[in-house]
């Protein structure tokens, strides 16, 4: 069954180009993975620093390879003091026939 991500993460205006980076690298790394379906960013017209993440996996392993990579040694983004929110879901039935 797929899985959805979504989530916000605010940075200081200091880190936001970092995270910006970052994020640009995640959108492409999740079109690479197995089972990536879709990475969207936006960021936010009312506060520049607040970026909407939203993820789309084909199933719960493809999900878990993608944190495994997210986290790696090199996360980029790791030294950001940042604030986040995010939550996930499956999509209905309805919507994987």
């Amino acid at each position: 069954m797929a899985v959805v991500l979504t989530g916000y993460i605010k940075v200081s205006r200091s880190e936001r180009r970092v995270l910006q980076q970052y994020l640009a690298q995640q959108a492409q790394n999740t079109g690479q993975e197995p089972g990536g379906l879709a990475f969207e960013v936006n960021q936010s017209a009312e506060d520049d620093c607040v970026f909407t993440v939203f993820e789309h996996f084909s199933d719960q392993a493809a999900f878990l390879t993608r944190i495994k990579s997210a986290l790696k040694p090199d996360f980029g983004a790791r030294s950001l003091r940042m604030s986040s929110e995010s939550s996930m879901s499956q999509p209905p039935n309805s919507l994987s026939r």
